[in-house]
């Protein structure tokens, strides 16, 4: 399972934000794109979740296993997405909000398989909890799991480890990444910080005058 981007192109109220470039992320590959704030990665996850708004406009090819998602609505595209904020339903459990998010899963298997997500996330128990009363490190881990169990074929990952604390930070990063490759889920993480970034994987900057470049 690959996600192609092919001569992809943003562009903000008719002015180039992103040249044209290729990019392939291969199954279980975490890519990181960095760049000055402005310069068009949160445009570029919504370009390829489907979800781009004007002033913003974008073209080129977006191709996931296969299968190109050109007028594909988001909701069809089997793309999740983590961001900053954990964005969990504050007037539903831990384990509802879970449960949210598996609409490929027969109704009868959901409860065995929520129980097994916080087994997995290390938070057994805690399924009748609301989420205001979770930890920053909780709460994020209750979102990717919910993003999880969504069965996404690929993952885009808009800084979701920025508001943490340093310690946290580099927990937290390496929980994500395990389980993402685990899955053989082709990832793209925009970041601000080139820590967030695993070593082994690629690392691609946009310079001011919106070119991509591999570093």
């Amino acid at each position: 399972m690959e996600l192609i981007l092919g001569q992809v192109s943003l562009r903000l109220a008719g002015a180039t934000l992103l040249r044209p470039f290729d990019l392939t992320i291969a199954a279980g590959e975490i890519v990181t794109l960095m760049g000055p704030s402005g310069a068009g990665k949160s445009a570029l996850l919504s370009l390829i979740a489907g979800d781009l708004a004007l002033p913003l406009t974008g073209s080129g090819l977006v191709s996931l296993g296969g299968r190109d998602l050109a007028g594909v609505a988001p909701e069809r595209r089997r793309i999740g997405r983590l961001f900053q904020d954990d964005l969990l339903f504050p007037h539903l459990s831990v384990g509802e909000n879970l449960r949210f998010g598996m609409a490929r899963a027969a109704p009868g298997d959901r409860p065995a398989r929520m129980r097994e997500a916080l087994a997995s996330a290390e938070l057994v128990g805690i399924e009748d909890r609301a989420p205001h009363t979770l930890s920053g490190g909780q709460k994020a881990r209750v979102a990717l799991f919910r993003a999880l169990l969504a069965e996404p074929l690929a993952m885009l990952l808009d800084e979701p480890f920025a508001k943490l604390d340093m310690e946290l930070r580099q927990t937290l990063r390496g929980f994500v990444f395990a389980h993402l490759r685990q899955r053989n889920i082709p990832t793209l993480l925009v970041s601000h910080d080139r820590a967030d970034a695993p070593p082994e994987g690629r690392l691609f900057s946009i310079t001011r005058d919106g070119e991509l470049r591999h570093d």
